[in-house]
């Protein structure tokens, strides 16, 4: 029980970031410890924003994924927001 209770918090926490950082500049999503795949990303960045991707890549920093996505947000605002990936 108190497992389920301490997961619930860390899943929770979570998405917290996502939600605030999704609107902040510069933007740095967390993703859960596992990390997420480059399309993951993606479609995480999509939902949050609502915006338009524009690009999307990959880079390697201190052994983890780090995916650097491009938005067009409102037809007006151009964000790049980095999302954890994967550990390497």
């Amino acid at each position: 029980m108190r497992l389920l209770i301490i997961l619930a918090i860390v899943i929770f926490g979570a998405a917290l970031p996502l939600q605030r950082e999704a609107h902040a500049q510069p933007g740095v999503m967390v993703a859960q410890s596992n990390g997420l795949s480059l399309s993951q990303a993606i479609e995480r960045v999509r939902r949050q924003t609502g915006g338009k991707i524009l690009s999307a890549e990959t880079r390697v920093q201190g052994g983890r994924e780090v995916h650097y996505i491009k938005v067009l947000i409102n037809d007006k605002q151009v964000r790049t927001i980095q999302v954890n990936g994967r550990k390497r």
